[in-house]
Order: structure tokens, then C-alpha cells, then sequence
């Protein structure tokens, strides 16, 4: 039997993080380990785990944020199968069994999503067209947005071996981040079933607590650019969701009177158009144009 690793990171989550544990255990194909990462949580999330799931891998750390806190669960994973779960989400019984399923049928893919309920503020809504989902070559899915939930993941450890973890620079858009270098090298198999629920809405999510996420995504393209990896059309393709992203940032920056933002970011549009014009002599994969350094 296939084994899986279950990461799951939380920070002061103490009234949910029993149901997404609750909905771990339940699964027909059981997980071989359960680890739990609290993120310096000051609530009795520590409490509840250890009275309730005893037998969980329970790491207590000082707040360094969700990246460092999967991070750190990758390290400690003793399997070769990893599976995400973000502590107020829930699987539905079955999904590691379709998954994995899916994965053996497939016979090479290393990275599984899967579709996904959501709800938010208690009530369940539908996702926009913008948010469907894709399997097979998705890096150009993955560009304009988080196209993959990170707690309908099960991925091969030779993956993050391959192209690294989460990047723990990035207060959000980590998973974004990490998306991308992976779909830039690889094929991503999906499953179109819906094996779990994604609640929204909470004050304590991360993505409301930050004005701009664009700055962020903006500076995981500009690595991914840096990386030398992208083909030509992958290149092309950056760059061009670059351009629209700066565009976005900077008409929210002029909103707000940011004018040194204002001002470095346009600095950025005028560097990345000109990386446009040189590109069209960029040939094969790993092969650079001269001003293919990014601009910090």
C-alpha cells in the first residue's frame, strides 16, 4: 500500500483544526502519518490536538509563517507521498483513495489535484469560470492566479527535491509560488471530483490581511524568471502576466497616494517590456537574452 505523509500547518486555529484532523482519520486509505505544525499559536490549538489526536506528530514552534511551518513538515515527512491539508480545511472521505488511484492508473504524474467545495462566511458558493481547474500542462493556468489549492495536493517529495519548498521570503502567494516552479517543469494530473471543502471568509485568513497580493506574485515571477528554467514560449508567457500584474499594482498604488511604489513599479514595466523586445532571440531552455536579469 502507497503511504502518505499529512502536513498540516496551523496558527491559532484551536476551533477548527480538530475537524480537519477528524476528516484525516476518516479516510478510507489511512495516512500513515499525521503531522501537525503549530505556527506559535498563543490559543489552546496545542491543548485540543494532544487531549483529542494523540497519536499525531505534533511540532511546536516560534511564529515564522505557513511556508516555514510546511517546510518543516516536509522535513520531518518519513514517506514518499506528501498530501497538504490547511488546518480550516476539510477532506471529504475518499480523497487520498482517488488520488492515489488516479496517480497508479496515470503511471507518471507526481503531483495530484483535485476540484474542491467552497464555503464561505458558513454559506457554499460557486467558483467563477476564472477559477477552474486543469490537469496536463497548466503553467499558463497557473500564471494569472493560485490555480491549485494547497490542501487538495498529494505530490511526490522528488518534486520539492527538484524544484525546492515554499518560499518562506513570501508572506503569501507562497502557494502560488511553489505552483508555478512546479508547473513549469512538469504536467500536473487532476482529478474532477470535488474531495474537499475549502472555507473562506474568517478574519484570520492571510490573503485579507495584505493590500496588493500582486506585489508578491509579481516577485515570484521575477524568480521564476531569474531561475533559467522557463523555455522560450514559458518566458514569453511570464513576462506577459508580469506586464498585466505591474499594470494592476501600480493603478492600486496611484489609488493610495504610493508614489514611490508608483514610481518603482514603472521602473519595472519599462525593464520587463524592453526583456519583451529582446526575447524574441531566446532559443532553448536555459538559454538567456542578455537582459534577462530581473529587476529589483
Amino acid at each position: 500500500m502507497t503511504k502518505v505523509s499529512v502536513i498540516i500547518p496551523t496558527y491559532n486555529r484551536g476551533d477548527v483544526v480538530l475537524r480537519a484532523l477528524r476528516s484525516v482519520f476518516a479516510q478510507g486509505h489511512s495516512v500513515d502519518q499525521v503531522i501537525v505544525v503549530d505556527d506559535g499559536s498563543t490559543d489552546d490549538t496545542i491543548e485540543r490536538i494532544e487531549c483529542n489526536f494523540p497519536g499525531v506528530e505534533l511540532i511546536v514552534q516560534t511564529n515564522h509563517g505557513v511556508s516555514h511551518a510546511r517546510n518543516r513538515g516536509i522535513e520531518r515527512a518519513r514517506n514518499e507521498w506528501l498530501a497538504f491539508l490547511d488546518s480550516d480545511d476539510e477532506w471529504l472521505p475518499g480523497k487520498i483513495t482517488a488520488q492515489l488511484s488516479a496517480i497508479v492508473s496515470d503511471g507518471t504524474s507526481r503531483v495530484c489535484h483535485s476540484d474542491e467545495i467552497w464555503v464561505r462566511n458558513g454559506r457554499r458558493v460557486n467558483p467563477m469560470n476564472k477559477h477552474r481547474k486543469y490537469g496536463g500542462d497548466i503553467f499558463l493556468y497557473c500564471l494569472p492566479r493560485c490555480v491549485m489549492s494547497p490542501s487538495s495536493i498529494v505530490l511526490h517529495r522528488s518534486v520539492v527535491e527538484e524544484v525546492g519548498g515554499f518560499d518562506e521570503t513570501l508572506p503569501v502567494c507562497e502557494d502560488y509560488d511553489l505552483w508555478l516552479r512546479i508547473a513549469s517543469q512538469t504536467t500536473v494530473l487532476y482529478v474532477p471530483e470535488k474531495l474537499l471543502i475549502k472555507y473562506g471568509g474568517h478574519e484570520d485568513q492571510l490573503s485579507r490581511s495584505f493590500w496588493g497580493m500582486d506585489r508578491y506574485r509579481i516577485q515570484a515571477l521575477e524568480k521564476l524568471l531569474l531561475s533559467e528554467v522557463l523555455s522560450a514560449t514559458q518566458f514569453q508567457e511570464a513576462i506577459a502576466e508580469m506586464l498585466r500584474k505591474i499594470e494592476i499594482y501600480v493603478a492600486g498604488a496611484r489609488r493610495r497616494h504610493r508614489w514611490q511604489e508608483v514610481q518603482r513599479y514603472t521602473q519595472k514595466r519599462a525593464h520587463y517590456k524592453n526583456s519583451v523586445a529582446v526575447s524574441s532571440g531566446f532559443g532553448q531552455r536555459g538559454e538567456a537574452p542578455e537582459s534577462r536579469s530581473c529587476f529589483w
